[in-house]
């Protein structure tokens, strides 16, 4: 079943359980998967709807940083709980020894030397990552790696 499938049985499932956090969360995600395919007149197939929902992921994890930092708990909560229903629909995400393998690999098939070849070992690395590691601890291994 496509994604985008799973999510609008999600979404009816969600109505019927009359679950409204959940049905509200999932609404948001079928907003965005619309706005998107509105704004570049297609069709998103699931490595875009991934791309979607890595974004909203990334927007939740940002929120919840600021909103710890205010001090506002009743807000932390709820933003995480849009997070796990986020997360849910996306692919396990890879641990740090797993994305330190493919650095690893990245470097050696690329010959990636120092850090101006950082960009050569991203080209070849993000392919494989994408929507399953974070940028930033992708980027941070492979920094480490090139000795930056």
């Amino acid at each position: 079943m496509a994604l985008r499938d799973t999510v609008d049985t999600d979404m009816k499932a969600a109505m019927k359980a009359q679950d409204k956090p959940r049905l509200d969360a999932i609404r948001l995600i079928k907003n965005e998967i619309r706005k998107k395919e509105i704004d570049e007149k297609i069709t998103l197939d699931d490595a875009g709807v991934l791309g979607v929902l890595a974004k909203l992921a990334k927007q939740r994890q940002d929120s919840i940083d600021q909103y710890k930092a205010g001090g506002r708990q009743d807000l932390v909560d709820k933003e995480s709980a849009e997070l796990a229903l986020i997360q849910a629909y996306m692919p396990k995400q890879m641990g740090e020894d797993e994305v330190k393998a493919l650095v690893a690999e990245a470097v050696k098939e690329t010959g990636a030397a120092g850090g101006k070849d950082m960009g050569k070992v991203m080209g070849v690395l993000m392919p494989k990552v994408k929507g399953k590691a974070d940028g930033k601890l992708v980027s941070a291994l492979v920094k480490a790696a090139l000795g930056g």
